[in-house]
């Protein structure tokens, strides 16, 4: 097994906006020639667009694009562009009457970084997609990942910043990648060693807190948790597969994100997975899925680690533990 560049799997395009000074931007991966893809959310609070057609049930067996933003629910709204720039490629599902681009979105809430009244929106969703054809991804605080924290339970004034991050790997001709922007309520791990890489900090940002300690002192109800949570992500192979298997390779690399996440699919949380099949590799199943699911754990750690503080937090390599 050797490591690969995320855009090293052919048949897909990745590309990333944002603005920094608001602190939010969105992340597109474009499959030009269509995708077999899955869905698995575990979070009780998702932001999503047509998320219906990866059922099994639904028509359409293929996709054009994922979007991953933030803005909470308002950064749905940049799924319109990447529509715009595909229709404008002439790729799309072909009605008779004209090429639908099917596009899949889901966000992650950065309200609480940078300006809560600034989101992605078709402009920016379009300017990814031209990001994309120059192959502009880079891990860290970019695109979707631009105003990503994590360890919220005690607030933003003890939590830290991280971003976007992406790791794929080669087994034979089999590649499998995943991209993953990481927002989470609860604190993350290195899934090699266990040891927490990125959380709740002390109040003075001289240790780490266990947000799962924390939850543990009380039993009384917290009516809303909604302080900017929600992992989003996509895993990719080159593989063929269904839509039916993809669902359970996205299920099964939602485990990537167990291993990495303490807690996690919490209520105010609205983790989600993409997974998506865009080549002809015969592979098995399990095999791709146990795979997807260190990729993901991989690409977690890698968004912590390329991660730089902004809007007064600090990131892991700030503190001086990277």
């Amino acid at each position: 097994m050797q490591e690969i560049h995320i855009q090293e799997i052919e048949g897909v395009r990745i590309g990333q906006a944002e603005n920094r000074d608001a602190a939010t931007g969105c992340t597109v991966v474009l499959c030009p020639e269509g995708a077999a893809a899955g869905l698995d959310v575990r979070g009780g609070g998702p932001a999503s667009r047509e998320s219906e057609l990866l059922k099994p049930v639904a028509a359409a067996d293929r996709i054009h694009a994922v979007v991953l933003s933030g803005g909470s629910a308002f950064g749905l709204d940049a799924a319109g562009g990447v529509m715009r720039w595909l229709e404008e490629q002439g790729i799309g599902f072909d009605t008779g009457a004209a090429k639908v681009p099917l596009v899949c979105a889901s966000c992650l809430y950065d309200l609480t970084v940078g300006s809560c009244t600034v989101r992605p929106d078709a402009a920016m969703g379009y300017a990814a997609c031209e990001g994309a054809a120059r192959g502009n991804y880079q891990d860290g605080c970019f695109g979707a990942g631009t105003g990503a924290s994590v360890g919220k339970y005690r607030g933003m004034g003890q939590a830290m910043k991280t971003g976007i991050g992406s790791y794929g790997v080669q087994l034979g001709a089999l590649k499998v990648g995943a991209v993953v922007a990481v927002n989470a309520l609860g604190d993350v791990f290195d899934w090699k060693t266990g040891r927490q890489a990125a959380g709740l900090l002390t109040p003075e940002h001289s240790a780490f807190l266990s947000t799962e300690e924390e939850m543990y002192k009380s039993i009384q109800v917290v009516r809303n948790k909604f302080v900017g949570n929600t992992t989003i992500g996509a895993v990719i192979t080159n593989g063929s597969f269904t839509k039916t298997e993809m669902n359970k390779i996205a299920a099964m690399a939602q485990n990537g994100m167990v291993r990495a996440i303490r807690p996690v699919n919490t209520t105010a949380d609205g983790d989600s997975l993409y997974a998506l099949s865009v080549g002809r590799v015969e592979a098995d199943l399990d095999v791709v899925g146990t795979l997807a699911a260190r990729v993901v754990a991989e690409a977690i750690l890698r968004a912590v680690d390329r991660a730089t503080g902004l809007d007064g937090l600090p990131a892991r390599r700030d503190l001086g533990w990277a």
